[in-house]
């Protein structure tokens, strides 16, 4: 694929998406270990054969809250975003409010488990104290072993003030861009024709490796979505022949609905071949309710073949190559933007 086409993606891109990065921080009450917390010697430690590693000051439930919110925000991102470039996550201008909505409601419960973990922080931290205690008179040889971990525990448990600003939910926004060329500072006359072109090739460079791996994340985000659908058939078809209780259930099919659903507010890149077959689907077999599938053997059959052909259709998508598709969404993008100039 050409510079131009290259381009042309970019552009289309940052129409279609922005790129989103969301970040849950809270102190995570890790201290480093040292040799003499194993009962070695300093000298037998070696920096260039290992590592210590870190000993936790709170049990993990009283992290629990915090960390649960942390997944659920990292989960967000994961279902509704494509990794892009190692960078950032692609969020598509169709899952945008929706991601919004669900990111907010993690922000709310944030500040609610914040607000709580910090106001019982002092007992919790009591309770820890008594426990590294046992702990410690379990390990220690000497009475003055113990005092000496002990007091080394105790005094690396930081205060309310300061742990408290090292809470926050962060969820930033970013437009797709190339850099044109990296701005001068204030150098010398002698310096500056050199620096200028040194600045000049590293934007070049970096404008042409972006380039180079849009058309690479594009066919990826195809193709991943194309294995999605076949993984959901799988596990619709492995529900409904050996779930708990036998035959089709509305859960099963309401799982279809919402993924066609979503499918199709992702679906950035048009990949039209997909979405004909997953609208073909809606209306040969989601038009019954599960009751209505499983008061007939012929059409439980019926939906049975239906999401197996749908499963190896887009295995067999998902498998070739797409810079066909990603051709032509740039070229459509290209159109589109040229009307709208």
């Amino acid at each position: 694929m050409n510079t131009e086409t290259n381009t042309d993606l970019l552009a289309v891109l940052t129409r279609e998406g922005v790129l989103i990065n969301a970040s849950v921080r809270y102190p995570r009450f890790h201290k480093k270990l040292k040799a003499a917390d194993l009962g070695l010697e300093p000298d037998q430690v070696s920096d260039r054969l290992m590592s210590l590693g870190h000993k936790k000051l709170l049990p993990k439930e009283a992290l629990a809250d915090l960390a649960l919110v942390e997944s659920r925000t990292h989960a967000v991102i994961e279902k509704y975003t494509f990794p892009f470039l190692n960078v950032s996550h692609f969020l598509p201008n169709g899952k945008l409010v929706d991601v919004q909505e669900q990111l907010n409601a993690q922000e709310r419960n944030f500040e609610v488990v914040r607000g709580k973990f910090l106001r019982g922080y002092e007992r919790t931290r009591e309770q820890a104290l008594i426990d590294w205690r046992e702990a410690i008179q379990q390990i220690a040889k000497t009475y003055d072993e113990e005092e000496t971990l002990f007091s080394q525990i105790q005094e690396a448990f930081p205060s309310r003030e300061f742990i408290e600003p090292r809470f926050a939910f962060e969820v930033r926004l970013f437009q797709i861009a190339v850099p044109d060329d990296l701005g001068m500072e204030l150098i010398t006359f002698a310096e500056q024709n050199e620096v200028r072109l040194a600045r000049h090739d590293a934007a070049r460079d970096a404008r042409r490796e972006i380039q180079t791996g849009v058309e690479t994340f594009v066919g990826e985000c195809v193709a991943e979505l194309r294995q999605q659908t076949a993984q959901l058939c799988d596990e619709m078809l492995a529900s409904m022949r050996g779930g708990k209780t036998d035959g089709v259930h509305q859960k099963t099919l309401n799982r279809l609905v919402k993924f066609i659903d979503d499918f199709k507010s992702l679906n950035f890149a048009s990949d039209t071949e997909m979405e004909k077959q997953l609208d073909l689907v809606r209306s040969q077999l989601l038009s019954r309710s599960a009751e209505d599938y499983r008061s007939s053997s012929v059409a439980t059959r019926s939906l049975e073949s239906g999401l197996t052909d749908l499963r190896n259709h887009a295995r067999e998508l998902a498998s070739q190559d797409a810079r066909e598709l990603v051709e032509r969404f740039g070229e459509l993008g290209r159109r589109k933007l040229q009307l709208a100039g």
